[in-house]
């Protein structure tokens, strides 16, 4: 190591003497001293203070309070336990130490994430308790969901769930009440009967029309070119017959577009009350002849079954009635006693069947081009 070297004195020692009164003057020359380095630092660490470390202390310092945050948002989401508790309190000692490491280690990464799925262990001393308490919550959960289940139905009666054929069952026995005693519809409708057989035939219907037949037929409308006035008239028509003929380049009477109609369409039948399902005679042999090309001819074929699907539901069921040769039976016994029958022969079955066919055909007919 380099010695402090010691100033220099512009004079030669050897011509200083003892006796003599001349003062001599001493100059000392202006050179930089070079100190030992060591002693240098020694010296300057106390004094001096570098803004680069004051920098870097400060990002130091903000880094952490972030990582406190985050490790406190951590802790609030663990389980209250007493084991995640007390893992909660070790890492916040470990986070008031120094700061000597502000980078994680895989070491450390692969200790966090173990600490992390320690939340997710369960011990096997809280089984007993957490079994004892679900023992108890159990038949109270039960009592509730069956409770709510209930009020649901009596409330809101239209989101009950039922298999289909039930409410085609149910309809089909409404409309051989209906044929006996022509009011049982309108009284249906208008809130006169209050009883839980009567609500369920009315929910049934409401099914039949609002699930069934009312979407697929503003499916069909929406995508057809149809104008208003030709749905209007296969609406009032529960009866027709489509007719084919030789073709003629020709307005098409649906959509108002030259095609090649071969087609006719034959309506008739008498209007009649889409609820109560009685029939007006204004006008009841009145008819109506269409020429349609192929597409709109198909449409019309798949739209007419849904439209009057339940009018003509209605009328064979009558038809049955009318054929039934016992008299001076009540109203209950007879309907329950044709019903059986046409259950046990098929008939319910097969018109049920027929109903699905015509959803199947509105549901697969092609938007027109």
């Amino acid at each position: 190591k380099r010695k402090r070297l010691n100033t220099s004195v512009l004079y030669d020692s050897d011509d200083e003497s003892e006796g003599s009164d001349i003062v001599v003057r001493k100059v000392f020359a202006k050179r930089y001293c070079i100190m030992d380095e060591d002693e240098n630092a020694k010296e300057q660490q106390p004094d001096e203070t570098c803004p680069t470390e004051n920098v870097s202390t400060n990002r130091k310092q903000k880094v952490f309070a972030k990582l406190k945050e985050l490790a406190k948002q951590r802790t609030t989401r663990r389980s209250c336990s007493s084991e995640n508790c007390e893992d909660s309190n070790g890492e916040e000692e470990i986070e008031e130490e120094p700061l000597c490491h502000l980078t994680l280690t895989p070491t450390e990464v692969s200790e966090t994430d173990s600490d992390s799925m320690k939340d997710f262990i369960v011990e096997e001393d809280d089984d007993d308790n957490t079994e004892h308490v679900k023992s108890k919550k159990q038949p109270q959960q039960k009592e509730l969901h069956i409770s709510n289940s209930e009020l649901l139905a009596y409330y809101v009666p239209h989101l009950s769930r039922c298999d289909h054929y039930v409410h085609f069952k149910r309809i089909v026995k409404a409309f051989l009440i209906n044929a006996i005693d022509d009011t049982f519809l309108r009284s249906l409708y208008d809130g006169t009967r209050q009883k839980k057989y009567a609500q369920d035939m009315l929910l049934s219907l409401h099914y039949l029309d609002d699930r069934f037949i009312s979407p697929r037929l503003e499916n069909l409308i929406t995508r057809s070119r149809w104008k208003d006035r030709y749905k209007e008239r296969v609406d009032c028509y529960p009866y027709v017959r489509i007719i084919l003929k030789n073709p003629e380049n020709i307005s098409c009477q649906a959509c108002e577009l030259t095609r090649y109609c071969k087609f006719k369409v034959l309506l008739s039948g008498k209007l009649y009350n889409s609820r109560t399902l009685e029939a007006d005679d204004f006008m009841s042999d009145d008819k109506q002849v269409l020429k349609v090309g192929t597409v709109c001819a198909n449409r019309t074929r798949v739209y007419h079954n849904l439209k009057h699907f339940k009018y003509k539901l209605y009328m064979d069921c009558s038809s049955v009635t009318e054929l039934d040769g016992v008299e001076d039976e009540p109203v209950k016994d007879t309907v329950e006693r044709l019903f059986s029958q046409l259950e046990d022969n098929g008939w319910i079955q097969k018109r049920y069947n027929d109903l699905e066919d015509y959803m199947n055909d509105a549901d697969s007919f092609q938007e027109e081009k």
